[in-house]
């Protein structure tokens, strides 16, 4: 699996080169920064990737942190980092849509697995996002005639319901072909899926 870039965030200078040089030789890209607004400037410029946040900063916390980014809409997979973790900050960051909360010394393999797995998430988060642009594009009446298709309605059945002729629903079927793509019945189903899930 190729890795997404790491974005590592902690003011502590010696977790910041210990977990460079680590990660680098699982050959890992990771990109370090010592001071979260520092961060929240750069990110909009920056690849998609999973941020490694240090929970406990001088300026914002990771957790403020990552609740700025995600107002900006960079809204990737976050791992929160701490040495002082406690059970209420915990349920704080998973509330606000971390995917991971590790405590330090973090464990090299505990490590590496949540930042494939974050990885993994950033791929599918890219993926919906892709799709709920392609079926954005659709109108009203399209996305109708999609979400029929597919549930594997045929087009008399789809004419009937919609009380069109079925001359009008193939023109919305070739309309959404070409808008999405595809001509496939089974890739209508995963896109309008996709494109709807939150």
């Amino acid at each position: 699996m190729t890795m997404a870039p790491v974005y590592l965030v902690d003011d502590d200078e010696g977790v910041r080169s210990a977990l460079s040089l680590l990660l680098g030789t699982y050959g890992i890209r990771i990109e370090t920064f010592g001071d979260p607004t520092a961060f929240l400037a750069r990110a909009p410029k920056l690849k998609p990737g999973v941020l490694l946040l240090d929970l406990r900063m001088p300026a914002i916390t990771g957790l403020q942190l990552h609740e700025k980014l995600a107002a900006i809409g960079c809204d990737w997979p976050t791992i929160i980092c701490t040495g002082h973790g406690d059970v209420h900050a915990c349920r704080r960051a998973f509330k606000a849509g971390v995917v991971d909360f590790l405590t330090k010394p973090i464990d090299e393999q505990v490590l590496v697995e949540a930042l494939q797995q974050a990885s993994g998430a950033l791929d599918v988060h890219a993926e919906r996002a892709e799709a709920a642009k392609l079926v954005a594009q659709l109108t009203d009446r399209e996305r109708e005639v999609l979400d029929m298709v597919g549930r594997g309605w045929s087009t008399k059945e789809i004419a009937e319901a919609l009380q069109l002729s079925p001359r009008t629903v193939d023109t919305h079927r070739a309309n959404i072909a070409q808008k999405l793509g595809t001509t496939s019945v089974a890739e209508f189903a995963r896109l309008s899926l996709i494109g709807q899930a939150p």
